[in-house]
């Protein structure tokens, strides 16, 4: 995995974590932040779940300048079709026992083909670089098949299950595959 500042890249994938002055951009004007990034504009459609999230994640953006990076949106980019296929983002930073979670999405026009699986990897690696994180957590529901495999390829593990959820831990000791 190779990093410039702040952004992440795989051999498929560059993950661009989006300031404020960016993030809302993303969030109101997604055009604009496509062409601002020299990329193909995408059709996205932003899930209920994360609208609903999106103004608490701009707050914590705006408020933790330095350690923004636990807070925002991290846009999926294609290297080869230079365009927006998914986010991922941490639910905020590491918590007294050293956990931090993730949330992620693939775009309806680029499921299943694998981005995601590299994007959970290179988050997860990126995680254990940074100061207090042992774990990560991240959560799907039971019929999500397609997320549950994700996790699994990269060494995550069922920790605990609820009536619709089931939650996963990758330890920083565990490899990926």
């Amino acid at each position: 995995m190779k990093s410039l500042p702040g952004i992440l890249e795989t051999p498929r994938l560059r993950l661009i974590p989006l300031p404020h002055a960016q993030l809302i951009r993303y969030s109101r004007l997604p055009a604009s932040l496509a062409i601002e990034l020299d990329l193909k504009p995408v059709r996205r459609v932003v899930p209920e779940s994360l609208k609903e999230g999106l103004d608490r994640i701009i707050s914590d953006v705006k408020n933790n300048p330095d350690n923004y990076l636990f807070y925002t949106i991290w846009t999926i980019i294609s290297i080869e079709l230079n365009i927006m296929v998914g986010d991922i983002f941490f639910k905020g930073k590491p918590d007294e026992n050293g956990n931090v979670e993730i949330g992620y999405g693939t775009y309806d026009d680029f499921a299943g083909k694998g981005y995601m699986t590299q994007t959970v990897g290179a988050i997860t690696e990126w995680a254990y670089t940074q100061k207090g994180v042992s774990a990560v957590i991240a959560e799907t529901l039971k019929e999500n098949m397609a997320s549950q495999k994700v996790l699994q390829k990269n060494g995550y593990v069922q920790f605990k299950e609820t009536h619709e959820m089931i939650l996963w831990k990758h330890f920083k000791n565990e490899t990926h595959e």
